[in-house]
């Protein structure tokens, strides 16, 4: 198979296994379509693909390996989301209002990646009403996960946090740093092993 069409399919696989709402139905002259859009490239572990002060002009398609976006906050970096296999990658902001970015992309392992211009992107929408559905969806997707994030950080003790985060990332929560999910959970690296060791040892 294509590996651009093999990783799609990973894409809307992961989607309708990861949410509750499933991906609208993309035919296969569509998902073709976007497929001859993708652009192949290579990061080398800790190489940053997307910088402080760069404008964002492409979606990124995480085939092999995994990214993190972060910030720098009281010159201390905070990681925002991380993506593997099958995830796409965007800063909403730099991406779609064509400003500068203080969320960078860090490839956290030799990590293979697809890339498709936005601009190329749009006019995509213009010839095919499912791949504008489908960007519909994840715009929607992208605000409830937010929502969800903020609410879990105001609501949720660190231990609710760390074990809904192995739920939704577990590739993550497997190969990360600690010190990276502590800064995505928003605790410090002592704090999530405390937490870890408590978990590990109720099932003992």
């Amino acid at each position: 198979m294509n590996p651009k069409i093999k990783l799609l399919n990973k894409f809307i696989e992961r989607q309708n296994r990861n949410f509750t709402r499933p991906l609208p139905t993309i035919p296969k002259r569509d998902i073709c379509m976007l497929a001859s859009l993708m652009k192949h490239n290579f990061a080398a572990k800790g190489e940053i693909i997307l910088n402080d002060g760069e404008v964002l002009q492409d979606i990124i398609f995480v085939e092999e390996g995994m990214v993190r976006q972060f910030y720098y906050k009281n010159n201390t970096d905070i990681t925002e989301h991380f993506s593997c296999e099958g995830d796409y990658v965007l800063c909403i902001e730099s991406l779609f209002l064509s400003k500068p970015t203080s969320l960078m992309i860090e490839a956290l392992e030799p990590t293979s990646y697809y890339t498709i211009n936005y601009s190329e992107l749009e006019q995509l929408f213009e010839r095919s009403k499912p791949m504008l559905n489908i960007y519909r969806h994840l715009a929607e997707t992208n605000l409830i996960y937010t929502q969800y994030k903020a609410d879990a950080m105001r609501f949720e003790s660190s231990r609710e946090r760390y074990q809904n985060f192995i739920k939704q990332y577990p590739e993550a929560a497997k190969r990360a740093k600690i010190r990276h999910i502590a800064s995505y959970l928003l605790m410090t690296p002592e704090s999530l092993s405390r937490v870890r060791n408590k978990l590990v040892n109720e099932k003992d």
